[in-house]
């Protein structure tokens, strides 16, 4: 195998450069909260659902779901100043595994992708640590357990939140180049708050023209996410672990105290040590697929998924004289794009040879 994860592509991605497009003014009072050990370990793991750790895919760099919890509440602060919501922010994936939605993907949450949500409250609420900064800083926990209640930070698709536009960003340097630093700063520059069809607040864009160019490259990006290869890769990393914790390997509770690199680490002796058959043959194939066939049925002595998983897309708000509307109503090009995006379907089966 001879890798842990891709290092040494080229990017454009500077990631200190990044937090001071996405908030120039950093607000400090975010160190302590940051510096929690339940936060921390959201250092090592992966936004990208485990695909960092196949030759499958070739991520550029590895981004952590501490990286895009802090650049989430960042956007928050942003636009709200809004110390409790940028609070909620920060700590939205707090209950987020090890290798992130793939637990969904174990879960039959492929469609929605929701499971991991499960366990947020139960963390917030008994760690005694941020239960004492939450007191000095006079935010109850109910306040901040539930970022869905803060538009701005999340909302339903297609509107733009904090959450949706942070997390595509990078994965879209990551993944396949598809944002230029450059880029980033000029679309964000072009976001503002607008109020949606409820009259609640919502973020959107100023000009349509760049409403147009971002809802493009977003879709671009989630493309990548509907095909066969993201769903092998994904699918085959849930049946690893399922099978790990069959064997006693790993158990649940170490997905939530050990980095994905330290699993892989792990992972990686079990196949020296010659370990349980079934588990050796998915993690191998896993550690050396590169290539997917794209099929219409399953092939023989291949690993296959039939699937449907979750479609990511935004239809943003932009500004108008009279009142704000939605890009597909905006821009005449936008709604094709957008249903192109929705209509797309990879062939039923993707397959790789076990290795």
């Amino acid at each position: 195998m001879g890798f842990l994860k891709h290092t040494g592509q080229s990017t454009d991605f500077d990631s200190i450069e990044y937090k001071k497009i996405l908030c120039p003014e950093y607000p400090s009072f975010l160190d302590e909260y940051i510096a929690l050990p339940v936060l921390q370990r959201l250092a090592g793991v992966g936004l990208l659902c485990g695909t960092d750790w196949t030759p499958l895919f070739k991520n550029r760099f590895f981004y952590s779901r501490l990286d895009h919890s802090i650049n989430c509440a960042l956007i928050v602060w942003n636009f709200t100043k809004d110390k409790t919501q940028t609070i909620a922010a920060l700590f939205h994936d707090v209950s987020t595994p090890a290798f992130s939605h793939v637990t969904d993907f174990r879960n039959g949450d492929a469609l929605k992708q929701e499971s991991t949500e499960r366990g947020t409250v139960k963390m917030i609420n008994e760690d005694l640590e941020l239960s004492e900064l939450l007191f000095k800083d006079g935010i109850y926990k109910y306040e901040m357990q539930d970022y869905h209640i803060y538009p701005i930070a999340d909302n339903k698709m297609p509107g733009l939140s904090a959450d949706r536009l942070e997390y595509m960003f990078p994965s879209g340097c990551s993944l396949d180049s598809v944002w230029t630093m450059q880029e980033i700063k000029n679309l964000y520059s072009n976001i503002m708050v607008l109020k949606n069809e409820e009259g609640k607040p919502e973020l959107g864009f100023n000009d349509k023209d760049a409403a147009l160019e971002y809802a493009a490259k977003f879709i671009q990006t989630s493309l990548i996410l509907q095909h066969n290869e993201d769903k092998i890769a994904m699918q085959l990393m849930a049946d690893v672990i399922t099978r790990a914790i069959e064997c006693s390997f790993i158990s649940e509770e170490e997905l939530f105290s050990q980095s994905e690199r330290s699993i892989i680490q792990y992972f990686d002796s079990l196949l020296k040590e010659n370990g349980d058959e079934t588990f050796c043959k998915l993690y191998h194939t896993f550690r050396n697929m590169t290539v997917v066939q794209h099929t219409r049925e399953p092939l023989a002595e291949s690993y296959c998924v039939s699937l449907s998983v979750k479609k990511r897309y935004v239809d943003p708000l932009v500004k108008s004289e009279e009142k704000c509307t939605r890009l597909s109503k905006a821009h005449p090009s936008a709604q094709s794009l957008i249903n192109d995006f929705l209509n797309f379907t990879d062939t039923p089966y993707g397959c790789v040879p076990w290795c």
